[in-house]
């Protein structure tokens, strides 16, 4: 894969799916400019009591992958990781 636009399908789908789809560099940096300057302005504004939320740009989201269990996530002692490779 390379030499592929970024903005091609096959990228995309390498990338989470069909949304990312014409998100290549230049739309990403494009939506961040977005939000710096709309946090900018909401940062140096000159508000009444509170400052307005302004929502961000619209971005593709990735699917969310299955989350693991706490038992597979639960950290091992020294003692443990040494058993484990002690079997092979």
């Amino acid at each position: 894969m390379q030499r592929l636009p970024d903005t091609s399908l096959t990228i995309a789908l390498a990338s989470g799916g069909r949304e990312f789809f014409g998100w290549g560099q230049d739309r990403h940096l494009s939506a961040d400019l977005f939000d710096a300057l709309n946090q900018n302005t909401r940062a140096t504004g000159q508000w009444g009591k509170k400052a307005p939320k302004i929502p961000a740009f619209p971005r593709p989201q990735s699917k969310r992958k299955p989350e693991k269990t706490k038992a597979a996530t639960k950290p091992r002692s020294v003692a443990e990781i040494y058993k484990h490779f002690q079997r092979r």
